[in-house]
């Protein structure tokens, strides 16, 4: 049976990888639902609506600006924990199909890790190895 993995033994304490983590998680999955675009093109509506009452002025400006910024920084930062995270786990899965599959060669395992030349030389032999196949059909 396969080895599971726990993220820790210790559920009592928390990390503050873990607490942002979650929060991250969290986060991401609200701010990509319908109800947060909703919520969002309403706040748009919502701000130009009040123009002529603020006559267009530059308080009413600064307040969509600053608030749009803000949450453009922090959604920067968790867009990016989200690929992180999801990247590592693409990655951890393809090592263990290429470590289960006996044909594969295991030194593409944590190629991501590779530098770019060495990825390029990958490639090419990829490239080789298409054109010998498409050259027996």
């Amino acid at each position: 049976m396969p080895k599971k993995y726990n993220q820790s033994s210790n559920t009592s304490k928390l990390s503050l990888s873990t607490v942002f983590y979650k929060i991250a998680r969290r986060t991401a999955e609200i701010s990509g639902s319908p109800f947060a675009s909703i919520l969002a093109v309403s706040v748009i509506i919502f701000w130009a609506a009040t123009g002529p009452i603020f006559k267009f002025s530059d308080t009413w400006q600064l307040v969509i600006n600053t608030s749009t910024t803000i949450i453009t920084f922090l959604m920067v930062f968790l867009i990016q924990n989200s690929q992180n995270r999801d990247a590592k786990a693409v990655q951890i899965k393809l090592d263990e199909i290429i470590r289960a599959i006996a044909e594969a060669r295991n030194e593409l395992i944590d190629t991501e890790d590779d530098t770019e030349e060495e990825l390029e030389m990958i490639q090419k032999d990829f490239v080789k190895l298409k054109k010998e196949a498409s050259d027996r059909i």
